[in-house]
């Protein structure tokens, strides 16, 4: 199965334009969060988007809630839920885990508890799919330090997936690393070939 995975769109239309092409020759799509830019330019963006939704599954980030991403697209949308795709288990969780604290926008955010709550009755799954990253993988921002979810990385390592994809935090594009057997990646607007 050919997967592609990207983050962080933030209303990028020539990003969103590349990875229409790249996803002629993918077979699932991933987008781990961040279309909106503070909650603005949604609905026109993922209309761009809806020629792949078909094979697309999402997690909102924290520039656009859940109930805003489900209502601007036809595509799976996953917060604290899993779907199955080609055999694959893919479990989603969304938002800015842990609180960003901003101050001058509403960030969708989530604290570590509740996170661990919606994943608590999950039990495994092939792929991770999030908005945030795991605490110590490719969470390091320049200016305000590590960003990463001890509650996900916790859900990484109980969970033990194959692959788990998240983006958020900027400076870390393109970085990766494991926890146990897990292959982390830190996506980016990009795009990025997985393999689970």
């Amino acid at each position: 199965m050919k997967i592609l995975a990207f983050s962080d769109l933030h209303l990028d239309t020539g990003a969103a334009d590349r990875l229409l092409a790249m996803a002629a020759d993918a077979d699932l799509v991933l987008g781990a969060g961040d279309f909106a830019d503070r909650h603005m330019g949604l609905a026109d963006f993922m209309d761009r988007l809806e020629p792949i939704a078909g094979k697309a599954v999402y997690v909102p980030g924290n520039n656009e809630s859940v109930e805003a991403l489900r209502g601007a697209t036809s595509a799976t949308v996953l917060h604290g839920q899993s779907v199955e795709r080609g055999g694959l288990t893919i479990l989603g969780l969304g938002a800015g885990i842990p609180p960003l604290g901003t101050k001058d926008w509403e960030s969708w955010d989530l604290g570590e508890s509740a996170a661990e709550t919606l994943l608590a009755p999950f039990e495994g799954c092939d792929i991770l799919l999030t908005h945030s990253p795991p605490q110590g993988i490719a969470d390091e921002h320049s200016e305000l330090g590590p960003l990463g979810s001890e509650a996900l990385r916790r859900a990484a390592e109980r969970l033990a997936p194959r692959l788990m994809v998240f983006g958020h935090v900027h400076d870390c594009w393109g970085q990766g690393g494991t926890i146990g057997e897990t292959r982390c990646r830190n996506l980016g607007p990009e795009g990025w070939w997985a393999e689970p």
